[in-house]
């Protein structure tokens, strides 16, 4: 079965935020999402899934992330399922992300 969401590696992810500006979508706990969290996104939870699910744009881009990019492609897969046609799970997660802005910041 092929799956409806893409992977994005870092520099898709920036380029998608800077052309598209997807929601984005933090999968990590609450705390770990409260210590740093990429700009704009907003942490999930169940009555955001279903508030999303329910009344969400479908039509927007949705780019999701976790610790290190697993948990975001089971959690891009639902989307994908409710019908979101613009699904990105971030590869490498948030550890990812913030290695490669700590490397661009030297």
């Amino acid at each position: 079965m092929t799956k409806r969401y893409k992977t994005l590696d870092i520099a898709d992810a920036e380029t998608l935020i800077a052309e598209k500006q997807p929601m984005i979508l933090d999968c990590r706990d609450l705390k770990d999402y409260k210590a740093g969290h990429l700009d704009n996104a907003l942490h999930v939870h169940e009555g955001l899934k279903e508030a999303l699910v329910i009344r969400g744009n479908k039509q927007r881009s949705l780019l999701i992330y976790c610790y290190y990019g697993h948990a975001s492609e089971h959690l891009a897969e639902f989307f994908s399922d409710f019908g979101f046609q613009d699904v990105y799970s971030l590869a490498g997660g948030y550890a990812s992300w913030k290695e490669t802005q700590q490397m661009q910041a030297h």
